[in-house]
This record gives C-alpha cells, sequence and structure tokens, in this order.
C-alpha cells in the first residue's frame, strides 16, 4: 500500500490554552489534562498504524513535545495564522490524512478503514455529529478545501461536500462520530472526566 502521511494538529496542554470550551465543567487544569490525553491517545493511535505520522504543533516548544509524544512522530511547528493557513502550510503533494485530536470514539478500525478508502479515493472524510468533521484525507493537495471557511461551525462539513461535488469529486464517508468539545459532551463519555483529574 502506498505510504500515507498522517497529520494531527496538537496544542501543548497549558491551562487555559487547550480545551478552552470545556474550562466551565472541568477548569483550565482539567481541561488541559484531558487534552493531554486524548491527543496523546490518538498519536498513539496513529503510530500503530505503521505510516509516518507528523504532529503539528503549538504552545510549547518542539522539546515539550518530545518529552509529551516520544520521538516516534516527526514534529513540525504550526505557523502563525488562522486554521486555513495551518492546514495550507502543512499539505504535501501526496497521499494525507488530517485528524483532529479530540475524537474519543476514533478507532483502530476507523483509522484502517479511512487509510484503506483513501487507495481508492480522492478524498475521504469522517464526518462530526457538530457539523463538522474529524478527519479528511486526499490523495492530492485540494486548498479549495481550506480555504475560506466558517470554521468551528455546523456549516464546515457541508461546504466541504458542496464543494468536492463542484469540482466533480465524490468522497468516501466515514462513520460519524462526535467530538469532545463542549461540557454537555462529556455527558456521552461520563469515563473522560478522570483523565482530567489533577
Amino acid at each position: 500500500m502506498t505510504a500515507i502521511l498522517l497529520s494531527l494538529f496538537a496544542k501543548y496542554p497549558v491551562p487555559g490554552f487547550a480545551k478552552t470550551r470545556l474550562i466551565p465543567a472541568l477548569g483550565a487544569k482539567g481541561a488541559a489534562n484531558l487534552h493531554r490525553h486524548l491527543a496523546g491517545r490518538t498519536c498513539v493511535l496513529l503510530l500503530e498504524s505503521g505510516h509516518n505520522v507528523t504532529v503539528h504543533y503549538t504552545g510549547a516548544d518542539i522539546a515539550a513535545f518530545r518529552e509529551w509524544l516520544g520521538d516516534k512522530p516527526d514534529l513540525a511547528i504550526q505557523p502563525e495564522g488562522d486554521l486555513t493557513a495551518r492546514l495550507l502550510a502543512a499539505q504535501i503533494d501526496g497521499p494525507q490524512i488530517f485528524f483532529g485530536a479530540d475524537t474519543p470514539d476514533l478507532s483502530a478500525e476507523i483509522l484502517d478503514e479511512a487509510i484503506s478508502a483513501l487507495a481508492e479515493n480522492r478524498v475521504v472524510i469522517g464526518p462530526a455529529e457538530d457539523g463538522g468533521y474529524y478527519l479528511i484525507g486526499m490523495q492530492k493537495p485540494l486548498p479549495s478545501l481550506f480555504t475560506d471557511m466558517a470554521w468551528s461551525t455546523d456549516k464546515v462539513l457541508q461546504t466541504t461536500l458542496d464543494r468536492l461535488k463542484q469540482a466533480g469529486i465524490t468522497p468516501y464517508i466515514l462513520p460519524t462520530l462526535s467530538d469532545c468539545d463542549r461540557p454537555e459532551d462529556l455527558e456521552r463519555w461520563p469515563q473522560l472526566k478522570e483523565f482530567a483529574a489533577p
């Protein structure tokens, strides 16, 4: 199988910087601790696939990320700018899947399905219940999918699908999962609160 680059975007788990929307429920330190768990878990899952993994990092220096995530993933600092700028800077000229770090139900099975699907499809998308997506993969760069996007809204997935339709591309759609972003999301995974403990 052709090598696919798995790209994970992750903040360093600094209180008040990571998972800020969960602070009302968990406190700044608890939210950061939960992010540490979710991002670390996602990184391990990606590495276990056997494909190359790059963590695009922000919030601390490379030494801090090495201490946290180990020496196996490649590390690339996120440039200044909004998510559009950071995604465009991270694109490579080849098969690549982008991941967020906050999908507790992302499994090895879904990851394998995404990787296999990208071998046969130009684009693969993992829809999120909030109207966004938890992963997006493409065989070649498609900057139009990231430009002028209303990030962090319920319009992201539909806008992406509309743009793909206009380009004549039919994406492979994975099972819908939910991200853990807001206090009410914690009701779905009560076991996660133990990882938020100091």
